[in-house]
């Protein structure tokens, strides 16, 4: 295992994504650091927006274009040609609280987990439900309620999406249809006892790789709760995950010695992205 990128506040969202020029690049968003950054192969960074809120969940319409979650005002942002970023959708409304991580389909319907209560500030949780945030800007409620719904992952055949249920700890799914609509909920894996989803990615062979905050550890889950591959973490905490790479086979570990607390994260700076080999290859 070796340390990509290192000194960050608090890493969350990576994405691995070929470029139109064919280059390959890991983006991911520096939540407690407000910045949304494109890592090289080599470890450089690029920071590409910054935001007056923490950003998390990322993803690109099928047009290319980027797009950013603002949790703490409750928006899904699109970064403009320019390096600015706009309103695509507002998620107020039907989030009382955070909005989390996100995953964009073939059609560009953005699906945005939320928290559904202040739960830093020790509030009981609210079962809630994924929003979907529609390319004319329009918002609605997708599922019924989850509870923590966090990460989340469409398969290959884009006709599942998975989601990371924190509180559950479990995998949920649902189909999913062209035009967005989620029926048939179940649960698609429960986890090990401690494995508390946060961040997931999804490989060629669809199985998913899950992050662990509580556990401090990373597991490749198949559908029914298989575990088939573990990479601990000891001393840090497993937050987010995502598998690419020049020949698809690294996955991308957002890993970090607190569990999100924003002052604590800006002050340490010691989040990091570590990468390492894997078997089966990114989709």
């Amino acid at each position: 295992m070796e340390t990509l990128v290192g000194g960050r506040a608090f890493l969350e969202g990576p994405r691995w994504r070929t470029d139109p020029d064919g280059q390959g690049a890991l983006y991911v968003s520096d939540m407690h650091a407000h910045e949304v950054l494109r890592v090289a192969t080599d470890g450089s960074v690029e920071v590409l927006a910054v935001l007056a809120t923490a950003p998390s969940g990322l993803g690109w319409l099928p047009d290319g274009r980027m797009l950013v979650v603002s949790m703490d005002d409750r928006r899904l942002l699109r970064l403009a040609p320019d390096g600015t970023l706009v309103e695509a959708a507002d998620c107020s409304a039907l989030a009382s609280n955070e909005i989390n991580d996100m995953v964009v389909d073939r059609h560009g319907h953005a699906f945005i987990s939320q928290f559904g209560s202040d739960f830093h500030a020790g509030e009981p949780m609210v079962a809630s439900p994924v929003l979907r945030a529609d390319p004319d800007g329009s918002v609605r409620a997708a599922s019924d309620g989850l509870r923590m719904a966090n990460g989340m992952v469409i398969t290959a055949d884009g006709r599942t999406l998975i989601i990371a249920e924190s509180a559950g700890r479990r995998l949920m799914s649902f189909d999913l249809a062209d035009d967005g609509t989620l029926t048939s909920r179940r649960v698609w894996a429960d986890l090990p006892e401690g494995d508390y989803p946060d961040g997931i990615c999804i490989d060629s062979e669809d199985a998913v790789w899950v992050a662990g905050p509580a556990s401090d550890r990373f597991v490749r889950v198949r559908q029914g709760g298989e575990v088939t591959d573990v990479v601990e973490v000891p001393g840090r905490h497993a937050i987010a995950c995502a598998i690419g790479g020049v020949d698809g086979h690294t996955l991308f570990m957002c890993t970090s010695p607190t569990h999100g607390q924003p002052d604590e994260s800006r002050a340490t700076r010691r989040a990091k992205v570590e990468i390492t080999e894997v078997a089966v290859s990114a989709p």
